[in-house]
């Protein structure tokens, strides 16, 4: 579950980040391997922080990693920053959006097996990594 300001008894093991990369009013879903945690899901181009990097270079670099496309960090937005809580831990989430000149995504194999451009009505009929659909709603400011 998602929160936008810090839940009772709040632990985060690690730090995370996403972003919401649009053209032409969608925004690019990569589909999870298989194998990967809560494979066969949709998910943000997103991932771990690594130690002494901010949030927005660690969304750059995962970017980078999943879908070949290289954003300059000055067109990379902030946009929310939420506590998330899992049975199994908590973590710090930045959610991050960037309207870039697209050129060709180029997924990386090892962790995804497709991409697609999305609207949120579409997304929400995908199988989404948890919470994506709350974080949807927060970011386009929908209801359903």
């Amino acid at each position: 579950m998602i929160y936008t300001d810090i839940p009772e008894q709040f632990k985060p093991k690690f730090e995370a980040a996403g972003c919401f990369i649009e053209n032409n009013e969608r925004f690019l879903l990569l589909h999870r391997q298989d194998s990967s945690p809560q494979g066969n899901t949709w998910g943000l181009p997103s991932g771990k922080i690594k130690t002494k990097e901010t949030p927005l270079e660690g969304i750059a670099r995962e970017i980078r990693e999943e879908t070949g496309l290289i954003i300059p960090a000055a067109e990379i937005l902030p946009i929310s920053k939420v506590y998330v809580k899992f049975p199994e831990c908590d973590f710090v989430y930045y959610i991050f959006q960037s309207t870039p000149p697209i050129s060709e995504v180029r997924i990386n194999p090892r962790e995804h097996k497709d991409f697609r451009w999305v609207s949120a009505e579409e997304a929400f009929s995908l199988p989404l990594i948890t919470d994506l659909d709350a974080c949807i709603k927060l970011v386009y400011k929908r209801k359903n």
